[in-house]
């Protein structure tokens, strides 16, 4: 019997370094960790130790015996996989990490965000017994999109903060909650205090799509959406018009496939997760029966992923609807599935929107539409969005060989009182810190964040979206973050790095000041153990109260210690 990998899986990696037999793949070392979906177990290779179970931090791996209904075509996945990527001969297990110079005194590292990038960066130098840590957040929570990104409906994938808290309790590790760079402390303060500073600030903005209409009510990001229906608080007071039965997103990733299963779900199936209170409210009374997401480019193109598609098949009293003649491929795409050339997952999408195009829809069922070669060219309304002209493309190789969607002369008219953009993410601008206004991204070596015509700047650092762009899914930050730490350890150890001036006790003394609102780790343990306390009452795994910064800071001011961690 052979263990399978499902679709919470978050590709952090824990499990390849726990498999005595190295059967699970693809690995950090090789070049399809960037790009893959998840990892995938070689079922022949397999010798059913359980270890992966162990070490799984989101409960992804299964027995295959015990895979339920909904989960059985993962065995089906987990094994195609290695018809294109048989496994390596003379796979190297991943080396212990080098024992720390223990004579150049503590390495002290900031780390701006507490999101997995930041968790991960954190945990990876806590490895070493010559390191403190302190990481610093605007919110009054850690954990970042794990808490205010990922669907309520995924509690599986939010495990993993469980592993962050565990790992990052230790003295050596410091919470700043509460306190936002750039405006309690500046970038100079943390240098001052630091050796080395890492920021992880993700990427908060979105991409505009640049056409007229965009701005009208009832236009928005798709963005805006995900942090209202998770409590974040600077997006609690955000409305969202319901009140039609359509809604459009521009877009078909996954967060655009998150928001659309939110949106048609049965409310009393989100009311036993940790979605916002004021959300849940709203979809109550939402008049929302079908959702279209639209596609620039074909099925072998989408961008979601296979396990979040394939899990809307499952949706109770949901349809995925798709014109079977929208998944006709183009010769290219055709040509390439059929010679076995492309990867197992594309072929997998494919066959997964043929399969929804043959299903019968249900006339009382909510509809997920799937629209394939359509972009959005006007947002029509008067005071408000009330439709969508959409054009036509075609499929056409660039100069580099790839398929490129160009625009024809055919138009529709999609009408709809609520539009949602979904196209991607983009990092910010941070106060003394160079910037990459075309890529959105910190720009950087391996980490290294560099000025100029490549010089690196001393002791600044950046890990996860902000350092890379917004790719790849929550473990990928870890390989990411290992990258960076890596820089900072080969710096300090070349005395590369000045030594600060100031330590940890003149920090907590300029925070006391400056930020008395300030909430440590026993802050957070108050607020978290207030939000699972009322939850027990409802029967949900916590009601969020982030949605009241106030009341946050007064739960977390209530535990002695607040300023100790």
């Amino acid at each position: 019997m052979a263990y399978v990998i499902t679709q919470a899986c978050c590709n952090d990696a824990s499990c390849v370094s726990a498999c005595p037999v190295n059967c699970i793949h693809p690995t950090p070392e090789e070049a399809e960790f960037a790009t893959t979906e998840m990892l995938y177990i070689e079922p022949q290779a397999c010798i059913d130790c359980g270890a992966c179970v162990d070490a799984c931090p989101v409960n992804a791996i299964f027995p295959e015996d015990q895979l339920t209904e909904s989960l059985s075509r993962y065995r089906e996945i987990n094994a195609d996989y290695y018809t294109r990527h048989p496994l390596p001969s003379g796979w190297i297990p991943l080396t212990p990490a080098t024992p720390p110079v223990r004579d150049l005194g503590t390495l002290r590292v900031a780390i701006v965000g507490a999101g997995p990038a930041a968790c991960y960066a954190a945990e990876e130098l806590l490895k070493r017994s010559d390191v403190e840590v302190e990481m610093f957040e605007k919110l009054p929570t850690p954990w970042g999109l794990v808490r205010a990104g990922v669907a309520p409906d995924h509690p599986g994938t939010k495990v993993v903060t469980e592993m962050f808290d565990w790992s990052l309790g230790r003295d050596a590790f410091q919470f700043h909650l509460n306190v936002e760079v750039g405006n309690h402390v500046t970038h100079a303060d943390l240098l001052a205090h630091h050796h080395a500073v890492i920021y992880a600030v993700g990427a908060s903005s979105d991409r505009a799509l640049g056409i007229p209409g965009e701005d009208l009510s009832g236009s928005h990001a798709a963005t805006e959406f995900v942090a209202w229906y998770n409590g974040h608080p600077d997006y609690a007071d955000r409305a969202f018009d319901l009140s039609g039965e359509r809604a459009v997103i521009v877009g078909n990733g996954n967060v655009a496939v998150d928001v659309a299963r939110i949106l048609t779900m049965d409310p009393d199936d989100l009311a036993r997760t940790d979605i916002a209170d004021h959300a849940l409210a709203a979809l109550r009374k939402s008049n929302i029966r079908e959702v279209v997401l639209l596609g620039r480019r074909g099925p072998a193109q989408a961008a979601y992923t296979t396990p979040e598609f394939l899990a809307l098949g499952d949706l109770p009293g949901v349809d995925v609807v798709i014109d079977p003649t929208e998944v006709e491929l183009d010769d290219k795409s055709q040509a390439l599935i059929d010679a076995g050339a492309v990867e197992p997952a594309v072929a997998m999408k494919v066959r997964l929107a043929q399969e929804f195009a043959q299903r019968t829809a249900n006339p009382d069922n909510k509809r997920i539409v799937f629209r394939y070669l359509l972009s959005p060219n006007e947002i029509h309304g008067t005071e408000r969005a009330d439709g969508v002209t959409v054009v036509a493309n075609e499929l056409v190789e660039d100069a580099s060989g790839a398929l490129a969607a160009r625009p024809t002369d055919r138009t529709e008219r999609i009408e709809a009182a609520l539009v949602l953009r979904s196209i991607g993410y983009r990092g910010r601008p941070l106060a003394g810190v160079p910037f990459d206004e075309r890529r959105g991204v910190i720009p950087n070596d391996r980490g290294r964040v560099v000025v100029g015509a490549g010089e690196t700047l001393d002791g600044v650092y950046v890990t996860g979206w902000i350092k890379r762009g917004p790719s790849g899914v929550i473990g990928t930050n870890k390989t990411c973050a290992k990258e960076t730490v890596a820089r900072i350890v080969e710096d300090f150890e070349a005395k590369r790095l000045p030594a600060p001036a100031l330590g940890r006790k003149d920090l907590s003394k300029l925070l006391a000041r400056r930020r008395p609102e300030r909430i440590s780790r026993r802050g957070w343990e108050a607020i978290d153990e207030a939000e699972r306390r009322r939850g027990l009452a409802s029967g949900r795994p916590r009601v969020k109260m982030m949605t009241d910064t106030a009341e946050m800071v007064a739960v977390g001011r209530k535990r002695r210690g607040l300023f100790g961690n």
